[in-house]
Parts: C-alpha cells; sequence; structure tokens
C-alpha cells in the first residue's frame, strides 16, 4: 500500500493500507488521539485498492479487503473512502476477531456499569449513544460490544460514530464542541457523517465495564417499555453477534452467563427526548 496509517481502538490494532492518500489523510486527522498499536504490532491490515490499476486515476473505484474480505463488497467512490476504511475495520473485526464475544451494539457506562443497545438497522442505537454521551456517559462503542468470555466484562470498541440522515443535525446540536468528518452524501446508507468521541471515551479505551443492562430499542412508535424474557435475549443476541458460532463453547457460555446475569428491557419511542427519559428510568431502577 503506497499510504498507511497505524491505530489502536480499543485492544484492537489495526494497518490501514490505501492507494490514495486523501482516506489516509482523514483517518489520521479524525483518530489524531489514538495511540498506535502495542509495539507497533496490528491485530488486522485493512487494505483500500484500486479496483482496476486505472481506477486509481480514472472514475477512483475504492475495493474494501483486508485480511478478509467479501467476494460480494460492492466497491464505493473515492469521496466516500473514509467510509470505506471504516467499513474495512469493521469487517476484519467481524470475520477475524476470537477473543471477544462480538455483539453488533452501542455501548454506554455510567459508575463502572454499562448499557448495551442492540437491535435492528435504524433502531437509533448509535444517535442514542452519542446523546448519551453528550450527557455525561462514557462512550464505549457504536459498532461493537467485545465481551470477554473470561471475566464478562466489556471493552471498549469506540471508533467513530456513525451518524445518519437526520440524526447528524440532530447529535451536532446536542454536542456543539463535538469534532465531526466530512457529509458523505448519498452513500449506500443515505448521508452520514462521522462524530469524534470525546476525550473521556478515548481516554478510558482501555478501562472495561461490567455489563448492567441490556436494551432493545425501537424507533418511531409510542413510548412503551417491557422486559424481556431470556429466551427471547438469547436468540436476539446470537442474531445480533458475528462471531458466536465461531467460538463455540466459549461463546455460548459468555452468552449464557450474561443472559443470566443482566437484566434486558425493550422501549418503543417516538423521538429522542423520549428515548432519554426512558432510559434514565430504566437506570435508576434496574
Amino acid at each position: 500500500m503506497r499510504h498507511v496509517h497505524w491505530l489502536r481502538i480499543g485492544p484492537v490494532g489495526f494497518r490501514i493500507g490505501s492507494d490514495w492518500r486523501a482516506p489516509v489523510d482523514l483517518l489520521r486527522d479524525l483518530y489524531r488521539d489514538y495511540p498506535a498499536p502495542a509495539g507497533g504490532i496490528a491485530d488486522f491490515t485493512v487494505r483500500l485498492s484500486a479496483t482496476r490499476p486505472w481506477r486509481r486515476f480514472i472514475r477512483p473505484s475504492v475495493a474494501i479487503g483486508g485480511d478478509y474480505w467479501l467476494a460480494d463488497a460492492a466497491p464505493l467512490p473515492l469521496a466516500q473512502g473514509l467510509l470505506a476504511a471504516e467499513m474495512a475495520m469493521n469487517l476484519q473485526l467481524a470475520l477475524g476477531e476470537r477473543r471477544f464475544l462480538l455483539l453488533h451494539a452501542s455501548v454506554v457506562e455510567r459508575d463502572g456499569a454499562a448499557l448495551v443497545m442492540t437491535g435492528e438497522s435504524g433502531a437509533g442505537k448509535s444517535t442514542l449513544a452519542a446523546l448519551l454521551a453528550a450527557r455525561g456517559w462514557r462512550l464505549l462503542g457504536d459498532e461493537f460490544a467485545l465481551l470477554d468470555p473470561a471475566t464478562g466484562l466489556v471493552h471498549p470498541f469506540p471508533r467513530l460514530v456513525s451518524l445518519k440522515n437526520s440524526a447528524i443535525a440532530l447529535v451536532a446540536g446536542a454536542t456543539p464542541g463535538a469534532r465531526l468528518g466530512p457529509l458523505l452524501a448519498s452513500t449506500p446508507k443515505g448521508d452520514i457523517r462521522h462524530l469524534v468521541p470525546d476525550a473521556r471515551a478515548i481516554a478510558g479505551m482501555d478501562q472495561p465495564a461490567r455489563p448492567a443492562m441490556i436494551l432493545f430499542p425501537r424507533y418511531g412508535h409510542a413510548a412503551a417499555t417491557r422486559p424481556v424474557g431470556a429466551g427471547e435475549v438469547f436468540v436476539r443476541l446470537t442474531q445480533a453477534s458475528t462471531n458466536y458460532t465461531a467460538l463455540g463453547e466459549r461463546g455460548f457460555d459468555a452468552l449464557t452467563r450474561l443472559v443470566a446475569g443482566v437484566p434486558a428491557r425493550a422501549i418503543d419511542y417516538p423521538d429522542t427526548d423520549a428515548a432519554m427519559q426512558q432510559v434514565e428510568a430504566l437506570w435508576q431502577t434496574r
């Protein structure tokens, strides 16, 4: 790769290489407060490469790859190189991580206790995590919860928070001092802008937390709250994990302990103000 950046997010180190300078320069800027991997050794390599040699110059097209790749992954235009890099980092972790049980979730922490929020795409996990962080919670992660099978603790993975469409202005208004990446218009998921986690999240990314509540949010419905039974929680979390099957017995034991030891709730909410009230009320009575 012509241009390379080394980066550590929580316990995971990346070597990110690109055929173009622009995506790497943008990563260096947005992740400038993050350390390099310990000892200069990365856990995963990311590659942003041209789909054809001439595509470095003519209608540049970025193929997403690295140690792990998907044959049917669609390339992105160079203008969306930052999104390609973020997707490639997530792909390496999703397909290659074996130390932690991965859950597709947003995670925030207060007083050493973690709130794990998971659900279908569009549930508002990233938005809620960003807004809770603006209210004093520590952001542990936007994309993945990293559950240690040995200790039951959730390790931080505070990557850039991916804000989509109407959430961009909402979160920007709630966090006036925050750093945001460029607006990436008309991506496969609509308009996207990345929020840089605050200093507290970055400083605390080596400090795990014990999960204290699992929350299944659902946006666009009248406000309602309900408990979720252990059987439903287990099934939904296996569906939310990218490496549950690969971990085998370790994954089953870790998930079983999590479900048995942590209360789970589901909320429907019509807007983020209602969601904030529901989360705070549930947290006080957990």
